[in-house]
């Protein structure tokens, strides 16, 4: 890895060697405002030469090929390699390619980094609430865990003790507020999930999205899950001078275009 910008947020996990990731923050690229100024979205309004620009400054820091997606709140998964073009619809990716970064963007949505101890394949998810939760209790964490495991040569139980997870940051416990109906998806189909909720006005709810995700990933038996514990330092809605938040930021510009960029989590194979 090349020298990354000061402002951005290196994961602190036991990864093995070999692995690298990084969360951007709104510092370090070249966007004007109301973009301002790393962001990676080339769907928000942005000037597409500034989108660009920052893009490669993401790749010249990573020394990696980002892989952008088209993210669209689903649980589909994709494995990377050096063809893989950007922009391919899913919200999910891995790959045991070195110099290939399974990228997600994000602006208050969970972004979930996972690698294995061996340090021979990683992968990357993009977790708001709909994906999160998905059809019956199944999400993009379990989509994503099954193609991740599906290469060892060993039993799921043995393949989630050898996983580590990292969480990056999201919209907070203390900002999220949902419909009931968001609480009741979580809790029928994973009665612990209630502890995640906490009563807002009348017929709302606050919801830990990181704490959700880590209830998801336990019942998959993953043990090593680091990141996001839902402190105020994590939360994208209230630090604004650090992270994009759709929630808090999300104007509509003349063009129709909503007026915030986007953060990206990173995870590659040197």
């Amino acid at each position: 890895m090349t020298l990354v910008n000061p402002h951005w947020l290196i994961p602190d996990w036991p990864a093995p060697p070999g692995v690298r990731a990084v969360f951007t923050t709104r510092q370090g690229g070249v966007s004007a405002a109301p973009w301002g100024s790393m962001n990676l979205g080339d769907h928000v309004g942005d000037a597409p030469a500034q989108v660009a620009a920052n893009r490669a400054l993401l790749a010249q820091a990573t020394g990696a090929r980002p892989v952008f997606l088209q993210q669209v709140h689903g649980s589909a998964v994709l494995r990377l390699d050096e063809a893989t073009p950007q922009g391919q619809p899913a919200d999910a990716a891995t790959t045991s390619q070195r110099g290939i970064a399974c990228t997600i963007m994000v602006a208050d949505c969970l972004p979930v980094l996972l690698t294995d101890v061996d340090g021979s394949a990683v992968a990357a998810a993009h977790a708001g609430w709909r994906g999160l939760a998905g059809q019956q209790g199944r999400g993009v964490l379990e989509q994503l865990c099954e193609h991740f495991w599906a290469p060892a040569q060993q039993g799921r139980a043995q393949a989630a003790i050898n996983t580590i997870a990292w969480l990056g940051p999201c919209i907070g416990p203390a900002a999220f507020e949902v419909g009931a109906e968001v609480r009741a998806v979580f809790v029928e189909s994973h009665p612990g999930a209630a502890a995640c909720f906490t009563a807002g006005a009348p017929g709302k709810y606050f919801a830990d999205l990181a704490g959700l995700a880590r209830l998801r990933l336990q019942a998959l038996g993953i043990t090593q899950i680091f990141g996001n514990d839902g402190s105020a330092a994590w939360c994208t809605v209230g630090n604004a001078s650090r992270f994009f938040s759709h929630r808090r930021d999300a104007g509509v510009s003349g063009n129709g275009f909503a007026t915030t960029g986007r953060m990206a989590a990173c995870i590659w194979l040197e």
